[in-house]
């Protein structure tokens, strides 16, 4: 084995460090003051959208023509950790252009590269509409209909908890032409949501405020046939595929704004004092902000092992599940106790740490409960047969 390499292996090489560098340095400089009044309105943040257009944030993983930079998947996970430090609501809009490469995937250019333009531009987004009110987790039992007609399809039914669903101008939607046959029934269709047979309702939630959470329900809404999405085996597999993907990169969003909160706390218990002196200084505080730095670096690198072995076209399933359910229970751990940490300060809603937490504390039941993840992890380590 050789040692002194340049790029020595489980460290960023020189790319991926000076990228890193860069995002970090926008989204403190432009972003990070912002983040308090931004999540508390339920305006969306088009400006700041605009932005990261403009910087090349959006729609990373697409070929340079279509707005994108060619990234990996490591440059993407950078990407995405570094602007939740600043702001968490603007990361799950570079999260969420990840949705254009599968327009470009399953959609014929000319129908999807407009779109994608413009999505990668931040001049607007799309949306996955997946969940139904009684589906959850139990993603193959879309009722949603697609009923086929000459020319197209007739959606009728109702989708749930569509993050982005109420700014969206698009949504790929998943329904069933044949409901007897479970997620082999399924197609994917990217609706335009300016229809009149379609009508959106908000959520109120304590979170994602500016992204909004809608239910959209479908009326005999009509699609053609050069709307359905045909790559990638049926409707419900295609969406499943991406989920190892996107599993990871919300594992460092939410390890991005647990981060943010860890440094306004090692900031507070330096200059907070008690009995005499900072209360850093007292190891009941410092203590707790080491085990939590100890268990976010732990889970940080977990993460980019799974976009490590993505990069390397190696299966990583099991490693994005516990990306998934491991990374949200520890940051919404550490956020909680910088809360307490700073005392009756934390308390208050005129601080960011309040917001924090409710908008992290989302991403626990996003893309797969801890439950769904554990399962994953389950069939891998014991095998299907025993777990199921």
């Amino acid at each position: 084995m050789r040692t002194g390499t340049p790029d020595p292996p489980f460290v960023f090489g020189a790319e991926h460090r000076q990228f890193e560098e860069s995002v970090a340095k926008l989204a403190r400089g432009q972003f990070h003051d912002g983040y308090l009044q931004r999540a508390t309105t339920d305006d969306m943040c088009w400006d700041e959208l605009a932005e990261l257009g403009r910087h090349g944030l959006l729609g990373m993983g697409l070929p340079a023509e279509l707005g994108g930079q060619d990234a990996d998947p490591i440059a993407r996970g950078i990407a995405c950790e570094q602007v939740a430090r600043a702001d968490f609501n603007l990361a799950y809009l570079v999260f969420g252009s990840e949705l254009a490469a599968a327009l470009v995937r399953g959609s014929p250019p000319e129908i999807a590269h407009p779109l994608v333009r413009d999505v990668t531009a931040g001049r607007r987004l799309i949306a996955l509409a997946l969940t139904e009110p009684r589906g959850g987790s139990d993603a193959s039992g879309t009722s949603v209909r697609a009923h086929q007609v000459d020319g197209g399809y007739r959606l009728s039914g109702e989708k749930t908890s569509v993050t982005l669903g109420m700014h969206a101008s698009h949504a790929i939607t998943v329904a069933t032409v044949d409901p007897g046959a479970g997620s082999r029934g399924t197609r994917r269709f990217l609706v335009p949501l300016d229809d009149q047979s379609i009508s959106r309702q908000s959520f109120a939630d304590p979170g994602f405020r500016p992204l909004s959470r809608a239910a959209l329900n479908f009326d005999d809404t009509f699609v053609p046939d050069d709307h359905e999405m045909t790559d990638a085996g049926s409707g419900l597999s295609a969406v499943l595929s991406d989920f190892d993907l996107t599993r990871t990169l919300l594992g460092l969003m939410v390890i991005g704004a647990a981060r943010r909160a860890i440094d306004a706390t090692v900031e507070w218990v330096r200059e907070r004092e008690a009995f005499g002196r900072p209360i850093a200084g007292f190891q009941g505080v410092s203590f707790t902000l080491a085990e939590h730095d100890t268990q976010l670096e732990a889970a940080r690198w977990l993460c980019y092992r799974a976009l490590g072995l993505r990069t390397a076209g190696l299966p990583h399933t099991r490693e994005a599940a516990m990306c998934k359910w491991w990374a949200p229970r520890l940051a919404v751990q550490a956020i909680n106790d910088c809360i307490v940490l700073h005392g009756h300060v934390g308390w208050s809603s005129e601080m960011p740490l309040q917001q924090l937490l409710l908008d992290v504390s989302g991403l626990q039941i996003g893309d797969g409960t801890p439950q769904i993840q554990k399962l994953v992890i389950a069939r891998h380590l014991i095998g299907r047969d025993y777990v199921g």
